[in-house]
């Protein structure tokens, strides 16, 4: 994740210094009359967003009237950036959504990227890790978020094994700037990944892994990551612009969807210091994860919401409960 980080910050000055540039050229508003909206990722481009760049390149966002600018963050993350105002919209996931909203941070979740949550414990298949009973005086590596804990504590109990501390039954490590097919090489037996990318490049590294989705583990896991957000003022009293943003959106992420391959070649010509090849495998493996069972790309449902919420709070990641119905919308989806 570190690699991905020292990526993240090279993108971000180079998309200030284009940013400089920009500013210094006179008022694009101005040129073109279509409206300048600001997009904040998450992370690096990758698969997850597809459907932006698709949006951006294929016009969709100019037929609706916007110049969208889409960056990637540096030391201020995406919920904090759109919950000041300093960016129109973001890109985060219910976790940190939820965090944010506990914290009086006002920002909503539009829309779900993914209707499932695709990550899970993998591991490599000569570990012999197949169930989280298997857990038990293995190595863990990770990143020392809370979140993390919290997961391997309520997959454990599941199992019917006691966890006042977790780290009495498993040895966690920081994995540090180590990927994951490195830390388990060095040291570490298993990690929580993102089988859409991660997962992907083992298949394509021909490592067997042993992969544990969250959601086959606790329903309660099943939370939305990641989401696209506004802010509650966009939401309340510029809805025009949210609902043109949100069309054009859906539009880049349907043919996402029905055209992986095209959609590819256009993540591909945005993002030229990625290997092609696994963004093509792995923009295969997320075109049918976009939308899922799901009536439509992009929805969300408050049972999942009000889980997840419980769950957050059960766990002590967050102080005080919030409201489901504030942290999402489905409104601005189009028919």
């Amino acid at each position: 994740m570190n690699h991905w980080w020292k990526k993240a910050t090279t993108l971000t000055l180079t998309l200030m210094l284009v940013f400089t540039a920009s500013a210094c050229g006179g008022n694009k508003e101005q040129e073109t009359g279509n409206k300048e909206i600001t997009l904040m990722l998450d992370w690096v481009p990758n698969t997850n967003h597809t459907g932006l760049y698709v949006a951006l390149e294929k016009g969709y966002f100019s037929e609706e009237g916007l110049d969208v600018k889409i960056e990637t963050p540096g030391e201020t993350s995406a919920p904090q950036l759109v919950g000041a105002g300093e960016a129109d919209f973001g890109i985060s996931s219910q976790e940190y959504i939820t965090q944010a909203r506990a914290e009086g941070i006002p920002i909503v979740s539009i829309a779900a990227i993914l209707q499932h949550n695709t990550s899970g414990f993998a591991s490599p298949k000569e570990k012999k890790i197949t169930s989280p009973a298997d857990f038990v005086g293995k190595t863990y590596g990770g990143w020392g978020t809370p979140m993390e804990n919290a997961f391997l504590k309520t997959v454990l109990e599941k199992k019917g094994i006691p966890t006042k501390k977790v780290e009495d039954k498993i040895n966690i490590v920081n994995m540090g700037e180590a990927d994951f097919f490195t830390a388990t090489k060095r040291d570490i037996d298993f990690s929580w990944i993102y089988y859409g990318w991660t997962g992907v490049e083992a298949e394509q590294r021909d490592i067997p892994l042993n992969m544990m989705y969250l959601t086959d583990l606790d329903p309660s896991l099943d939370f939305y990551t990641p989401a696209i957000i506004a802010s509650e003022k966009t939401v309340q009293s510029d809805q025009e612009t949210a609902t043109k943003f949100m069309r054009a959106v859906s539009k880049g992420y349907k043919f996402a969807i029905e055209q992986p391959g095209d959609a590819a070649d256009i993540l591909v010509k945005y993002t030229p210091e990625s290997d092609p090849e696994l963004i093509k495998a792995s923009q295969k493996w997320m075109s049918r994860h976009y939308q899922a069972d799901a009536a439509k790309w992009g929805w969300q449902e408050k049972e999942k919401w009000a889980q997840f919420t419980d769950w957050m709070v059960d766990n002590q990641l967050i102080k005080n409960q919030i409201s489901s119905d504030e942290a999402f919308t489905n409104q601005f989806l189009p028919e």
